[in-house]
């Protein structure tokens, strides 16, 4: 991996340290390219390839299509500021622009959501191919094209492909990226056309990212094994409502007018629904075919490529809004950093979209972060309101059991047919592969369709006597809301030229999938929050919690939230609202069940304490307090468990002089930190002596192996009485993970020191732990050894970053292509603070190791009193191009915690301005 050796400075150099910088870069390409693509070739491929990729960002172009000229003004850092005077001409220059630097990402993004994977990279992505044409996300897309989205939106679609089409016209593929230059040593493949479909698509590759508890679902199913009831509810604790504050306080359900009003109260009438949870056809124990059905289904939702998450395992983000009485300049205050793995180029894409006069005819003058392949503005602010995002975290999916019969399958004493579909997937270097696709009633593909030896469940399989008899086994299909046909492209436009509260709502009524945390603040002095979404309603007694029996009616989805009944706030007393995944009402102010499964609220809570610190006696926030708050490593868990093993008396010197470090340590996780570094191991290793070695094998890290008990095994196990088990899950989505749900699990169970949680058995080096200082005590030694194995003995030279590192890697031929191919692709190390469920959330995965596999994928602060005073940064850069001054050349800056200026004005942008292109009809 080769360091990160882009200049982060956004000033252009002169000329002179242009052509250096070229030719230095010019050479490492035709030095790695002589050694990938053959010595003889290898110079002028790199040369000429890098060349001619780079997009042209002066002078001017001819577009066809423009009915008046557009300039695009790219500052320092090659941010565009898009000006034009017509909607179409705007959106058309926006994929136009988007084209130029981010082409090979669209493209891959739409062969992902089309499921023409193979068509790329070939065989390899086969399987891949078949799940998602299962899923069909192109085709819920292109009924939402021609059937839901409004009149003016299929127009800037059809602009903004317009606008990339014309990029493309006469374009082989090494005059568009490198990597299309890579492949063509491969395979003959060729960009084609990009179609509206395709920028609707990318919103279901969003949605399933960002889907809710399907994973938690599945993980309390395959716990079923080795725990019983209890313990899985040991596992998944309620919600700590008394002690972290949810979204909105200040409002109830009202069930008299059936609507959610803005107010306090206490208990409605009807109560909460049921969290009990009652799939599995009742069961507490799932039958032991669906176990392996289970993991294997979790293998296939594992491989899947992230689009913009990791797969729906630990997803957050923050954002908050504080009104103007509580800040420096009188007006609100608004920050977001959305928690993504990351990813080069980044997911997001800074840009501006301005009409040169907001008119009927140009409508929209709006900045913020883009997805590169869609257009529209996706999170940012117009010139009178801002908005934020984070995942809702709301259960908008269900898995059912279904009992397949012949050619059909059983639902209320009847059998039904499935319908059926074709798929055919093109294979680069390879013959097509047919696949036939099954649905059952709503639209629900047969995942297990997509697994040979999903079809059949084991002969073991056991049900309650209410159910179908087995048969040839049960089979798994996926009821989501986002393979309905919906309007969230409207909601995009609508959002992007919304002027007011009133209409900020009205848009976030069109955006039903995925369900977000929407925060609001306008230069009015208003603040408020939304919680938008198609969310189904269940039947009483059903959670969404685990599998349900697709044959019994009962289990069907009743129907959705109104947009009257879902929560919101606006001007609440207190001053300030927080969004950090943490439940969105209490649950005794609201009669449905939005989730079981909520983010526990360690973040969304540091950041209350934040803000009611700084304003405690009237303190006033500034836009620097904000990104100083958006940088908070304090570790929570850390201030709950470093006291108890300060207490604990260690008699081995080395791990007495590690534990040393943590005497005095303010529980911060800086990169530069021994405490942190040593800390975060011996919770690693608590989790893993508490929990971890307890779990299945479908939870633990893939290769990890451990002598455990057979399940029909009582009392404790010794040499006679062990088998030997090894993890399946990859190590970045492994349990348990160290989130804030484990931070709650311990909780419920510190003070609890002869817990049997807190016992391990005895190994060949350790005596077995019998309560929780003496698990405590081997996880401390067990944490001293392995940093010692990792960082060396010498404790002087321990730090946080060196074992908590970010690698950057392109998400395709970066991950999966020749060495010499992601030598230049990818970009890192960089020595990372922060941690998991910390507001600085630079997430890790506790089960698998200490890298970061998740990240604030960008940071904003919007100043509603001056929006040019507002500041933001890009995990990456604008460019997709491997060896532009843009690829990475914000990282450095992000990884410090630093902000760019974000000019918004006519004088501020042209003030910023490094390049202007014209774009002429």
């Amino acid at each position: 991996m080769p360091p990160n050796t882009t200049a982060s400075s956004g000033q252009k150099p002169g000329k002179s340290g242009r052509k250096k910088g070229r030719k230095a870069r010019l050479f490492l390409i035709v030095l790695v390219l002589a050694l990938f693509g053959g010595v003889a070739y290898g110079g002028y491929w790199g040369v000429s390839t890098v060349r001619a990729s780079f997009p042209q960002t002066t002078g001017s172009l001819t577009l066809e299509g423009l009915s008046g000229p557009v300039d695009v003004k790219r500052d320092g850092n090659g941010i565009p500021q898009i000006y034009a005077s017509s909607d179409e001409d705007l959106f058309m220059a926006q994929g136009y622009v988007q084209a130029q630097d981010r082409f090979y990402e669209m493209d891959v993004r739409r062969h992902m959501t089309s499921g023409r994977l193979s068509e790329m990279f070939g065989s390899s992505q086969v399987k891949n191919d078949e799940f998602l044409r299962t899923m069909g996300w192109d085709r819920v897309a292109k009924e939402e094209y021609d059937k839901k989205l409004s009149a003016s939106t299929k127009k800037y679609l059809q602009a903004y492909a317009k606008g990339v089409n014309a990029y493309l016209k006469g374009k082989d593929g090494k005059d568009i990226s490198l990597e299309y230059a890579a492949l063509g040593f491969t395979n003959d493949y060729k960009p084609q056309e990009w179609t509206p479909v395709d920028s609707v698509a990318w919103l279901k590759a969003m949605a399933w990212d960002l889907r809710g508890n399907m994973q938690d679902e599945i993980d309390r199913s395959l716990m079923t094994s080795r725990l019983g009831p209890k313990q899985i509810a040991d596992l998944y604790p309620e919600y700590p409502y008394s002690r972290n504050k949810t979204i909105t306080q200040e409002g109830q359900y009202d069930s008299v007018t059936g609507s959610y009003v803005q107010g306090s109260g206490t208990t409605t009438s009807g109560g909460t629904q049921s969290t009990s949870g009652t799939g599995l056809a009742g069961n507490t124990t799932a039958p032991g075919g669906l176990q392996s059905q289970l993991s294997k289904l979790y293998n296939v939702l594992d491989n899947v490529p992230t689009a913009v998450g990791v797969n729906g395992n630990g997803i957050g983000s923050n954002s908050w809004v504080v009104g103007g009485e509580h800040t420096i300049t009188g007006k609100p205050l608004l920050a977001n950093d959305p928690h993504l793995s990351a990813s080069l180029p980044s997911v997001w894409y800074q840009m501006g979209l301005h009409c040169t006069s907001v008119s009927s005819k140009c409508q929209y003058d709006v900045s913020g972060y883009t997805f590169a392949g869609m257009p529209g503005v996706v999170i940012g602010h117009n010139q009178d309101i801002a908005w934020g995002m984070t995942n809702s975290g709301v259960d908008v999916t269900d898995l059912y059991l279904e009992k397949i019969t012949g050619e059909g399958y059983e639902y209320d004493g009847k059998v039904l047919p499935f319908a059926t579909r074709k798929e055919t997937i093109k294979v680069a270097g390879g013959a097509s592969k047919t696949i036939v696709v099954r649905e059952t009633k709503d639209g629900m593909p047969l995942l297990s369709d997509r697994d040979d030896e999903l079809v059949k469940v084991g002969k073991k399989a056991t049900v309650d006597s209410g159910a179908p008899d087995r048969g040839d086994g049960y089979a798994i299909a996926l009821r989501w809301t986002a393979l309905d046909p919906g309007n969230s492209m409207d909601a995009v436009f609508q959002l992007d030229k919304a002027s007011n509260w009133s209409e900020f709502r009205k848009a976030s009524a069109s955006f039903d999938v995925p369900s977000q945390n929407l925060i609001y603040a306008d230069t009015d002095n208003h603040i408020g929050y939304q919680l938008p979404g198609k969310i189904p309603t269940r039947a009483k007694g059903d959670d969404g919690s685990l599998p349900s029996p697709g044959w019994d009616p009962k289990y069907t989805w009743t129907g959705y939230i109104k947009q009257s009944e879902l929560p919101y706030e606006y001007d609440p007393k207190r001053g300030y609202i927080v969004t950090a995944n943490q439940a969105v009402v209490d649950k005794d102010k609201y009669p449905y069940t939005l989730t079981t499964d909520w983010g526990y609220g360690t973040r969304s809570q540091r950041i209350t304490d934040l803000i009611e610190a700084k304003t405690k006696g009237g303190g006033k926030i500034s836009t620097d307090d904000m990104r100083q708050m958006q940088l908070d490593d304090s570790s929570e868990i850390a201030k709950l468990i470093v006291p108890k093993l300060l207490k604990i008396d260690v008699p081995d010197k080395n791990v007495r002089d590690a534990q040393k470090l943590l005497e005095g340590w303010d529980y911060t996780q800086d990169a530069d930190s021994a405490a942190a570094a040593y800390f975060n191991a011996t919770w690693r290793n608590i989790l893993k002596l508490a929990f971890g070695n307890k779990l299945p094998k479908e939870l633990r890290v893939k290769g990890q192996c451990l002598n455990v008990a057979p399940v029909d095994t009582t009392g404790p196990a010794d040499e006679n009485q062990t088998v030997r088990e090894c993890g399946q899950r990859e190590a970045d989505q492994a349990q348990p993970d160290g989130g804030d749900r484990w931070f709650e699990v311990v909780r419920k169970i510190i003070d609890d020191q002869n817990n049997d949680w807190w016992k391990a058995p005895k190994t060949r080096l350790d005596k077995a732990a019998d309560n929780r200082d003496e698990l405590f005590g081997r996880a401390m030694k067990d944490a001293r050894w392995e940093l010692t194995a990792k960082l060396g003995k010498d404790m002087d030279t321990w730090s946080w970053g060196r074992l908590h590192r970010l690698f950057l890697k392109n998400q395709t031929l970066g991950t999966d292509g020749p060495g010499a191919l992601q030598y230049m692709l990818n970009r890192g190390p960089w020595k990372l603070s922060g941690g998991e469920a910390t507001v600085n959330a630079t997430g890790w995965n506790a089960a698998g190791g200490y890298g970061v596999v998740w990240v604030p994928s960008m940071r904003m602060v919007v100043n509603l009193d001056d929006f040019d005073k507002s500041k933001w940064i890009n995990l990456s850069g604008a460019s997709g191009h491997a060896y532009s001054a843009h690829y990475t050349d914000q990282t450095d800056k992000w990884a410090k915690g630093e902000l760019l200026p974000w000019s918004f004005s006519g004088k501020a942008v042209d003030k910023s301005t490094s390049d202007t292109l014209v774009l002429k009809p």
